[in-house]
């Protein structure tokens, strides 16, 4: 996203801020919001009008490429709101609480769908196939126009917005889930066999219990402090002990800010030197955590007599 603080804006990255912050991306993506609740809204209609679960599950589905795309644009906003002396870490944390927000709700919905997907297949009932099929027909159409309008942002932005990534990936789902309404409208115009709208549902539903265990898995993963997926702590010690004048790494932190803000702490054991000698290992430092993991926000304490806690990550006592 942008630099937590002015003092921090040396470790952000200026090229992808420009792209993130460009006017023309935010308008793709409040036009893919815009079509993906135009097209929740049709799904929402034609369910109650055809009685399709399935048509239902599909526009909850749906509900969470809304969400996605919101995140993303939200992400945008909270970017260019400057950190406070109260809020030394400006708002980024305002995306993961709305993430755990929107995992439970869908996991919420998707409990209740299979609920009712239960009782409908014990209980089957008509199922008006042709609306069946020309809404999810409406939703896959607008699913495809939408992924157009999300190429460009993620070309531009060099893959490295998760939240743009994840909508773009939620949108390619819910076009599979569309197909399978379709296929399962033509189905039941075929053989009346009313039960496959529940048996639809549900795989839909349980295709959201995973979504939502997925995203608040995360969410708690990242206010829990954790180390950010794909760095390992074992390779960050060792490629920055890699560097000559480093002896040895301890206390050594790392954890996300938000999705794609990566912060580290950690002390380094160097031999006695001036300050002005020690600036230039920083430079290296902070190039290396850059360059090889995506870390663009650092402090580290430079010692020259070792420390007399053990262990690379110390225990930190409540």
């Amino acid at each position: 996203m942008g630099p937590i603080s002015p003092l921090l804006d040396v470790l952000s990255q200026p090229k992808l801020r420009k792209n993130m912050e460009s006017p023309a991306i935010q308008k793709r993506l409040k036009i893919a919001l815009i079509l993906v609740f135009f097209v929740m809204g049709v799904e929402v209609a034609g369910g109650i009008m055809a009685h399709s679960l399935a048509l239902l599950s599909d526009a909850a589905h749906m509900l969470t490429d809304a969400f996605a795309l919101s995140l993303s644009l939200i992400a945008l906003t909270i970017a260019a709101q400057p950190s406070t002396r109260t809020k030394t870490f400006g708002y980024h944390r305002v995306e993961i609480l709305a993430a755990l927000a929107n995992g439970i709700l869908l996991l919420l919905m998707a409990l209740g769908i299979l609920w009712e997907a239960y009782h409908r297949f014990t209980h089957p009932q008509e199922v008006q196939s042709l609306i069946v099929i020309s809404v999810a027909t409406i939703g896959l159409i607008t699913n495809l126009c939408v992924l157009y309008f999300l190429k460009d942002p993620i070309h531009n932005t060099h893959n490295h917005d998760l939240n743009l990534k994840g909508a773009f990936y939620h949108v390619i789902g819910d076009s599979l889930a569309s197909v399978a309404v379709i296929l399962g409208g033509v189905a039941m115009w075929m053989t009346q066999w009313y039960a496959l709208d529940s048996i639809i549902a549900a795989v839909v539903a349980l295709v959201l219990i995973w979504g939502a265990q997925t995203i608040i898995r995360d969410a708690f993963h990242v206010l829990l402090e954790g180390v950010p997926k794909g760095i390992s702590i074992q390779e960050v010690e060792k490629e920055l002990t890699s560097i000559p004048e480093i002896k040895d790494i301890h206390e050594l932190h790392v954890w996300s800010i938000c999705s794609n803000i990566y912060a580290l702490s950690t002390h380094a054991l160097v031999n006695d030197q001036k300050v002005n000698q020690v600036e230039t290992i920083l430079k290296d430092i902070e190039t290396l955590l850059k360059d090889k993991f995506n870390i663009t926000h650092s402090t580290i304490q430079f010692e020259s007599n070792p420390c007399s806690a053990a262990g690379v990550a110390c225990d930190i006592k409540h």
